[in-house]
């Protein structure tokens, strides 16, 4: 099924899934352009580098904030959309968040497998702590899993869900440090900023592909337990809540 979903989104385009490359590039060089041009955002002193220090800063920031945005952002329409599955007792309606999380997934590794292609055009060399993406994406993956299912039991009884979530999705990519170093705020903004469940991944991903740093193994365990733990209360409640969706459908 996710193979289908996959395909089935760019069936009939013409370039097809060659926009799995484009689009991130697109928003990358606006974003570069509006961001690191107009605003004369930086996130490295030397002048002459500034501009490509940004945009791989931003594209790492844009993968992370893209593949959380992807999944919850259709979350809350994703049984609406496939209401022939609910009164089928047989069908576990929990994997339709999983597929969608994996197609999300999928994005996100050509995304990456684009990043370290331009970052070795621009330097010459690949950090060899690229190893460790999948150490700092998989804390990252329960946090995704479970909200998706919350939102999408709530988009079956509050059809208007997708309006919220699109804001606080919004907020989400303002108040992380992916259009400025984390560094750059005031001590007591630094800490409203950490608190945003995308920030600590960004920052690791960072370290990781574009500065040479090992993870933070310790703090990416934590986040892995919180991550967890907050994946298996969205699946109770999923269980507990699907069982009204036919009689709402």
């Amino acid at each position: 099924m996710t193979r289908r979903d996959i395909v089935a989104r760019f069936k009939g385009s013409f370039l097809g899934c060659v926009w799995l490359l484009l689009n991130p590039l697109i928003m990358l060089t606006i974003y570069t352009f509006v961001f690191s041009i107009v605003f004369k955002a930086r996130f490295n002193d030397d002048s002459h580098l500034s501009n490509l220090s940004f945009a791989t800063n931003l594209f790492v920031g844009l993968i992370i904030h893209s593949l959380i945005s992807e999944v919850l952002s259709g979350a809350p329409k994703i049984i609406l959309s496939n209401a022939n599955y609910v009164k089928k007792v047989i069908f576990p309606l929990e994997i339709l968040s999983i597929i969608s999380l994996r197609v999300s997934l999928f994005n996100a590794f050509v995304s990456i497998c684009a990043l370290l292609i331009v970052f070795f055009l621009l330097n010459g060399y690949i950090n060899w702590t690229v190893i460790f993406i999948p150490l700092v994406i998989i804390p990252f993956l329960p946090l995704i899993l479970g909200l998706a299912w919350i939102i999408a039991s709530l988009g079956v009884y509050m059809r208007d869900i997708d309006q919220f979530i699109g804001i606080i999705l919004t907020v989400l990519l303002f108040l992380c440090p992916i259009f400025y170093p984390l560094s750059s705020l005031p001590m007591n903004l630094q800490g409203v900023v950490t608190l945003n469940p995308l920030t600590l991944i960004v920052e690791q991903l960072r370290d990781v592909v574009i500065y040479g740093h090992l993870p933070d193994l310790l703090s990416l365990s934590k986040y892995l337990v919180i991550s967890s733990a907050i994946c298996w209360l969205g699946f109770i409640w999923f269980q507990k809540t699907r069982k009204g969706f036919a009689d709402v459908l």
